[in-house]
Formats: structure tokens, C-alpha cells, sequence
């Protein structure tokens, strides 16, 4: 679901998102500091015992401070693979975490990694364009919208999301993102079926207050 990230690429200051007439850019904020017509995905770790099948090998980093390393990183199910190049994060059964960026390619981690080199924190790292919202910009949400398919979003998972607090803490890969599109964390997924869950969602025309 969520929009890859690149890892340790955040901007730093940028216009206004909300600031009127640059075509784009979100609404301005009623009076009461919402801004319409955003898009809302969510994204996760992936976790290894979960997955099963087909396995692939790895290649990359043995560690964080490293760039598209060769270094073999170990076999996987290869849907546990698939899951962390779409999300950028995995965890592997021995607690360690296999992490990827389009910067960095693979590398092999002790933590869930945001753009910034901080670790991920559920239900609270979100990432955005940069030009759109800079880093360390907090929102949270006013409004949860309706699915991607035009259904109302399950009341628990819509309440979690609205009682949370965001910071912009990863960037999406330049060109991937959009000038109303925020990713927010939701920690592990929970079971073999999590993307069949009611959790793994999109909110469309949902609602941000900002700052």
C-alpha cells in the first residue's frame, strides 16, 4: 500500500502546502484548520512468519551506512520479500530487520527505518512530498473519507487513525507521491491476512488538520 521511500532524503523548508492559488497544492484551511481532498494510505512492517512458499535470496547492506551493498543477506519467502520492497520494512524471525529504500537497496537493521534515520513509531511516522509537507510537520486526521472503492472505512480503524497524532518523519521517491497524498505507519502487520484486512486501507477525500 504505501508509497516507497527514500531513505535519509528529506528536505528541509518548503512553501506553504496550504497556501492559496499554487495549483496542486492542498486546499487552503477552513476557518477551523482542516484541509480537504487528501489520499490516505497506510503502511506496515511486514513480518517473516507470516509469509510461507517460494523463497528468493538477498543481497545488500550488512548495515545502515551502506548504498546498493552485494553482500549476501539471507533467503526469504519471497512474499516476505515482495511485502518489504512495497513497504520498506520487514521483520525477520531472528528479531533483526530487512529493510529496503530506493536509495540504499536492502539492508539489514535492528530497527524499522524512516527517511530521517530514526526508527518508525506505529500510529505516528508519516511521509509525504516533501514540497507538500516538510519534515517534522505534525497533522492528524479530521475526517476518514471513504475507501478507494467508495466504502465507509470500519469505525475502529477510522477512530485509531482520527485519535492519532502524525509527524512527516519519510519522503515518498520523488514523482510517487502527489500534492494531496499522505502515508501514515501502522506498525507490524498482524497475521497471514493482513492485506485483507480491514487495516490495510486508503482514505480518500479524507480531511487534515495541519499543524
Amino acid at each position: 500500500m504505501a508509497v516507497v521511500v527514500a531513505l535519509l532524503g528529506v528536505a528541509g523548508c518548503t512553501a506553504d502546502p496550504s497556501a492559496p492559488g499554487q495549483p496542486g497544492r492542498p486546499s487552503a484551511p477552513a476557518p477551523d484548520g482542516v484541509s480537504t481532498g487528501w489520499t490516505v494510505t497506510v503502511y506496515y512492517t511486514a513480518v517473516e512468519r507470516f509469509h510461507s512458499g517460494a523463497t528468493t535470496a538477498v543481497t545488500g547492506c550488512l548495515k545502515l551506512d551502506c548504498e546498493n551493498g552485494r553482500d549476501p543477506l539471507g533467503t526469504y519467502p519471497a512474499s516476505f520479500v515482495r511485502a518489504v520492497q512495497d513497504e520498506g520494512t520487514g521483520l525477520m524471525k531472528d528479531g533483526r530487520y530487512l529493510n529496503w529504500s530506493e536509495d540504499v537497496g536492502y539492508w539489514l537493521d535492528v530497527a524499522p527505518r524512516a527517511s530521517d534515520g530514526q526508527a518508525l513509531r506505529p500510529f505516528e511516522s508519516a511521509a509525504a512530498d516533501a514540497d507538500v509537507l516538510a519534515a517534522g510537520t505534525r497533522f492528524t486526521i479530521a475526517a476518514c473519507g471513504h475507501g478507494d472503492d467508495g466504502s465507509t472505512i470500519e469505525n475502529d480503524v477510522c477512530q485509531k487513525l482520527r485519535q492519532s497524532r502524525w509527524v512527516i518523519t519519510d519522503e515518498f521517491t520523488t514523482g510517487l507521491g502527489g500534492s494531496r497524498h499522505v502515508d501514515v505507519y501502522i506498525g507490524e502487520e498482524t497475521g497471514p491476512g493482513f492485506t485483507d484486512s480491514a487495516w490495510y486501507t486508503t482514505l480518500e477525500n479524507a480531511e487534515l488538520r495541519i499543524g
